[in-house]
């Protein structure tokens, strides 16, 4: 069954938001994050201190579409506001790892054993921080932080070897402060 659907975000106090050119940016104190929103049957329009979805004769596909939309939206206000931080904890069994930040890499040395380095370039919005045996990274979009803490748990990923035995690596061990048992 076809009807109208409109539903309407809240932007708490101090974030702005503008939709221009089909890309969603909100300024908070945290920074700015951007983000495409396009579907063509559903319209987005920033209406003084909320953001309107409206869609005509919604059927379930741009129903769905718009509650993802309201999620996106949702981390995006958090992100300009708080920003997102990943947690990854350095677990090194049978060779000392030497982990560093070194311009705009992420280096493990003595991997395994490994005389060659292992490298992983930080992304771009993305800050990586060692810590001891922690490593954190924070930005002020979900995606960015998400995925640079995602790079730099598979650049320590141990192949042929019984998993049981050698556990080295590097770790998530918190998402956007929520624990991973």
């Amino acid at each position: 069954m076809k009807q109208d659907m409109n539903e309407k975000i809240t932007l708490p106090e101090g974030i702005q938001a503008a939709y221009e050119n089909n890309e969603l940016v909100v300024k908070g104190p945290k920074g700015e994050v951007r983000k495409k929103l396009l579907a063509p049957r559903i319209s987005i329009a920033v209406d003084g201190n909320s953001v309107v979805l409206s869609s005509k004769n919604a059927t379930k596909r741009e129903k769905t579409l718009m509650g993802t939309f309201k999620a996106h939206i949702r981390n995006l206000i958090k992100g300009a506001q708080e920003g997102y931080t990943y947690k990854l904890k350095i677990c090194a069994g049978h060779f000392p790892m030497n982990v560093s930040v070194s311009g705009n890499e992420f280096v493990v040395k003595n991997f395994l054993g490994e005389k060659v380095p292992r490298k992983v370039k930080i992304r771009e919005g993305a800050a990586v921080k060692v810590e001891g045996d922690i490593v954190v990274v924070e930005s002020n979009n979900k995606e960015i932080a998400g995925q640079m803490a995602a790079d730099i748990e598979q650049l320590t990923v141990v192949k042929n070897r019984d998993r049981r035995i050698f556990q080295d690596g590097i770790f998530i061990i918190e998402k956007d402060s929520k624990k991973i048992a």
